[in-house]
């Protein structure tokens, strides 16, 4: 199983009533849940944990995620409220305006970290759930106790504006890109860290993917680089498709049976280019649909 350890939420989507009046409409979202959702339908062995609420929009969120074959039941359920993101359009620019506090999500501690077994091969974190406390502290910690034992990739996917504490921040990162064996990165990223892929595969990760848009994405290892072409796509918006591309990553490694730390640090840099290529062409298909809405294995 691959587990895919962050946020979970419920984005509020501006739509219009029947009666023509303003109103919102809820949407699964997040980006690690996202991922999730993205692995469970390329056919790999997904699994999500998480702090997932037992209102009615913690079950949307748990019935989405048995929709796609993803198994919540690492995840860490509690009677407090589900994260809210509400959306609003001005000009055609998006407005979030979060609502978190004391959130099933957010309040995830280390009590509540599960007992991994054998089934677990790798596991996933990035997105804003690094940035929000306790959570962001418990992620961290997953990862110090399994690092050097299962396959971890982080994707920071750098969110500046939820960014309150930047030192503490830094430091958070710093030592969960210091356990990653997979790194995704986009130039974005690397300005606001001040890091280079060197630097990290200095400190032991195996592969870093720096994605570049249209031009596609570099796949970076100790033994070279190479760009791996985007898939042409008539873009419709962008909304999930760094999740997207990250779970193709994972599901083109298990795969190729390189989600094992000895036969990923081992690989030639040849033999990871299909899974970075079935990350792009997965990301290829979310773009040319309306929201994070990621492909079937079958509709690739």
């Amino acid at each position: 199983m691959i587990l895919c350890c962050g946020e979970s939420l419920i984005d509020m989507l501006p739509r219009e009533s029947a009666a023509g009046e303003p109103a919102f409409a809820p949407y699964a979202g997040g980006a690690v849940f996202n991922t999730a959702i993205a692995l469970g339908r390329l056919g790999a062995p997904a699994g999500y944990f998480g702090g997932l609420s037992t209102d009615l929009f913690g079950e949307q969120l748990a019935g989405v995620l048995a929709q796609s074959q993803v198994d919540a039941g690492f995840s860490a359920r509690s009677d407090r409220p589900t994260t809210l993101a509400f959306v609003t359009l001005t000009d055609g620019q998006a407005r979030y305006a979060f609502y978190d506090e004391n959130t099933a999500g957010r309040m995830l501690t280390e009590a509540d970290l599960p007992e991994l077994d054998d089934t677990v091969a790798a596991l996933f974190f990035g997105g804003i759930s690094l940035v929000s406390e306790p959570a962001a502290d418990t992620y961290a910690a997953l990862a110090a106790r399994e690092a050097r034992r299962r396959v971890i990739m982080v994707d920071p996917n750098i969110r500046p504006g939820f960014v309150r504490d930047a030192a503490r921040y830094r430091a958070r990162l710093d030592a969960l890109l210091g356990v990653a064996d997979v790194v995704k990165l986009s130039d974005e990223d690397m300005e606001w860290l001040g890091v280079a892929p060197e630097t990290l595969l200095a400190r032991g990760t195996s592969l870093v993917c720096v994605t570049r848009g249209a031009e596609g994405v570099d796949a970076i290892t100790a033994a070279g680089t190479t760009r791996v072409p985007a898939r042409p796509a008539m873009v419709i918006d962008t909304v999930g498709a760094g999740d997207t591309f990250n779970a193709g990553l994972l599901a083109g490694l298990w795969e190729a049976g390189l989600l094992q730390r000895e036969a990923l640090a081992a690989a030639p840099l040849a033999a990871l280019v299909p899974a970075v290529a079935l990350g792009a062409q997965a990301a290829a298909v979310t773009v040319a649909r309306a929201g994070a809405n990621s492909p079937w294995r079958t509709e690739l």
